[in-house]
């Protein structure tokens, strides 16, 4: 495929899971305008739509796939068989759409999935994977399965909330994995910060845990224009302040070293996503 820089000094994979507690926050357009941006630093990236059963990261790209997620796990095609090239030469890994026998795996797909993916990862620098927001099944198994997850929120309290549950439900079964806060649609720098604030204070006194800030997006009327143009952000309007961040936040990611290994493992049994959860999370000033 075009598009593919070099392969990152010392080798390996950085595997990273977007997730968000509560949709509805812009996760999978800050996945897309991520890989663009991490693209055109010359990184070989891909995206695994994760959302098996409704995924969208086609769609906001433009894209019309015969093939999908769906196609590769029930083993009539390959993994390579259902890739289609996004913007900058991203490799797409598009999910179903209205498949509910997608919306939870069973552990003979997970294997395979892994293992496709696994043998995807000698040509990659970045395996970025697109969740869908809350806490089920699927969703925390994906989460294990990573070596680190983002998690993206909205400056709204129930977004703050749903963000600092889906953190304690991760914290309970994969308590050592490295977790950062990204705030999207942020007015500001300080408004940011002041989520982050809340967050870390909450995970660091309930959860006895660390989590790392990635900043934020700025509030731009042209994301929304993007994403009606089925394009991402910083192809769009790159000097815009959305796609400013944008080039922030890949610069961080570019910076995270491998963690070993092809970057992914099989996820042990996610927990349930019925189990009560105490919001102990402060709301938003």
């Amino acid at each position: 495929m075009s598009g593919l820089g070099e392969s990152r000094a010392g080798g390996g994979i950085v595997s990273l899971a977007v997730a968000s507690g509560k949709g509805g926050v812009g996760k999978t357009n800050v996945v897309i305008n991520l890989a663009v941006t991490l693209a055109r630093q010359r990184h070989r990236v891909a995206v695994l739509d994760a959302d098996f059963g409704l995924g969208n990261v086609d769609v906001l790209l433009g894209l019309a796939p015969n093939l999908h997620l769906g196609h590769f796990l029930s083993g009539e095609r390959e993994l390579d068989e259902i890739i289609v090239e996004g913007p900058e030469g991203i490799r797409i890994i598009p999910a179903s759409s209205g498949l509910r026998q997608l919306t939870a795996l069973t552990p003979r797909q997970w294997s395979r999935l892994i293992a496709g993916l696994t043998r995807l990862t000698g040509e990659l620098d970045f395996l970025l994977i697109d969740t869908a927001a809350g806490i089920a099944d699927n969703v925390m198994a994906m989460l294990q399965a990573s070596d680190r997850v983002l998690v993206v929120t909205s400056p709204e309290p129930p977004a703050v909330v749903d963000a600092y549950a889906l953190i304690k439900v991760l914290t309970a079964s994969a308590p050592m994995k490295d977790v950062g806060l990204l705030v999207n649609g942020a007015r500001d720098a300080r408004e940011a910060d002041v989520v982050f604030r809340q967050l870390e204070m909450a995970v660091t006194r309930f959860l006895n845990r660390r989590v790392r800030s990635y900043g934020f997006i700025a509030q731009d009327a042209a994301v929304r224009e993007a994403v009606c143009q089925q394009r991402p952000v910083v192809c769009e309007h790159p000097r815009s302040p959305a796609s400013l961040c944008f080039r922030v936040l890949a610069s961080q990611i570019a910076g995270l070293r491998p963690l070993g290994g092809s970057g992914l493992r099989p996820p042990r049994s996610a927990p349930l996503s019925g189990d009560t959860v105490d919001l102990e999370a402060p709301q938003c000033a």
